[in-house]
């Protein structure tokens, strides 16, 4: 890579980097509820596992663009990351353990997809946990990421290997 590329490279990720903090939401409030005790809640009703995407505001603009440039300059098609693919949102009833009402909570927070619970970081996976309300705790228990990683890759004879028949 030469000089200038790297110093564009640089250039691009401070932008975003800058975007992204002017643009983040404020410090979210963590209030306690007299009815549950002394356990916090997130105030916000925002869907935090949704990812940006092109036309989704100024951040998902920045980070279409960074995108954009990095494919360029490291020869991959990066900006598919940021696509909704198919524009809908999986079958998550497939996943073992989840049916109709708990594919409604995980909508509500922004889960549609099998790749996202696929790809959640430990630390994702339980603050999501948190806020799935009477569903707390089957994350684990059902081992919905681990299910949700082979679906996602489309391996469907190894889920059925390790889970049991699909029944959907």
């Amino acid at each position: 890579m030469t000089t200038n590329m790297i110093i564009l490279v640089v250039a691009v990720l401070a932008v975003l980097i800058l975007g992204f903090l002017v643009m983040r939401t404020r410090t979210q409030r963590v209030e306690k509820t007299s009815h549950e005790g002394d356990e916090p809640y997130v105030a916000s009703r925002e869907r935090p596992y949704v990812r940006p995407r092109e036309g989704d505001g100024f951040t998902g603009e920045v980070a279409a663009a960074v995108t954009d440039v990095v494919g360029e300059v490291l020869n991959v098609d990066a900006h598919g990351a940021l696509s909704d693919k198919a524009g809908h949102a999986d079958n998550l009833q497939l996943i073992k353990g989840v049916g109709p009402r708990f594919v409604a909570r995980l909508h509500e927070l922004g889960v549609i997809r099998y790749e996202q619970l696929a790809n959640f970081s430990e630390t994702e996976l339980a603050h999501l946990d948190e806020r799935l309300g009477p569903f707390r705790g089957r994350l684990a228990r059902d081992r919905v990421s681990e299910q949700a990683k082979y679906l996602a890759s489309g391996d469907l004879d190894g889920f059925e290997e390790k889970f049991g028949k699909l029944g959907a």
